[in-house]
């Protein structure tokens, strides 16, 4: 009874009304996500040689075809939930799913990343990943909103005490949901360790003295994302799983190895570059810029 009463009072929120007029929590947060995070990493860009519409536009061409790609992975493992057509394409009631998102948009900005020199592309994914780590967190207030992403009963300090609202997910694992059930809510939990990883980063980026190598932020993000997701997708009931890990957790763990590659051999090379004087930056016509092997 006592973890009940402190738990967090959780209602869900799928719609807002302004007026005649009903916004979709769940879009509104996405875009808002996106919005950020892109400003975030074109700002950064720019302090690198690297014009603000030409981030726009590569964050642009990748957002769209991470959502593509995270909504088909969402559809394949929730066909149970799909009972027509309309219903595949229904992105603004919820279900992203990010490991089909993130592999598309890696695969959307490889060939525009693999024509620039290596250190301004690796100044960029910085950048990319300073935007990403907050994009990422208020994309969950979406989530949080309408229902999903739910764990199993427990004690936790912030777990939360459903008290009604429609949700995406009814069960909690076999469970039917009921008010008044107490559980973890993996969506809040993500939306609060991104929000300490855009500290972090931002410390990194902005607030220390020394100024760090680059790669450095895509290295901390790629190794903290990548821990933290698999730890609070283990608590998740609903999702598919393939030799007991969430897609998300196997991409995490590529991430996890991507983060160590990046720390130890990216950065020492990027070092080097500096040292022989590779210039950063591309001219705002010259998407394709200096060709250099990637590392």
């Amino acid at each position: 009874m006592l973890s009940t009463l402190a738990a967090i009072p959780y209602t869900t929120f799928p719609d807002i009304a302004l007026g005649p007029v009903t916004l979709r929590t769940f879009g509104l947060a996405v875009a808002a996500g996106v919005l950020v995070g892109a400003w975030l990493a074109a700002r950064y860009g720019e302090e690198h040689g690297i014009p603000r519409d030409l981030t726009y536009s590569l964050a642009m061409r990748m957002v769209v075809a991470g959502v593509i790609g995270s909504r088909i992975t969402w559809v394949l493992t929730h066909l149970d939930q799909i009972d027509s057509p309309l219903d595949a394409f229904a992105i603004w009631q919820g279900g992203l799913q990010f490991s089909g998102g993130f592999v598309f948009a890696v695969i959307a900005g490889y060939p525009i990343y693999h024509r620039w020199n290596r250190l301004t592309r690796w100044h960029s994914l910085d950048g990319c990943a300073y935007g990403l780590a907050i994009g990422l967190g208020i994309g969950r207030i979406g989530c949080y909103a309408v229902g999903e992403h739910f764990g199993g009963p427990t004690s936790f300090p912030l777990a939360v005490r459903f008290d009604g609202g429609s949700v995406r997910e009814s069960y909690l694992g076999t469970t039917k949901l009921e008010t008044g059930m107490v559980f973890h809510q993996t969506a809040l939990y993500e939306l609060l360790y991104m929000v300490v990883l855009f500290g972090i980063l931002t410390w990194l980026l902005y607030l220390r003295k020394e100024r760090v190598r680059p790669g450095t932020a895509v290295a901390v993000f790629c190794g903290f994302y990548g821990v933290a997701r698999f730890a609070s997708d283990s608590l998740r009931v609903n999702d598919e799983r393939i030799l007991g890990l969430t897609g998300a957790q196997l991409l995490c763990a590529a991430m996890v190895l991507a983060s160590v590659w990046i720390w130890f051999r990216v950065r020492k090379i990027l070092v080097q570059d500096v040292a022989d004087g590779m210039t950063e930056g591309v001219d705002a016509d010259d998407l394709a810029g200096p060709a250099v092997p990637a590392p």
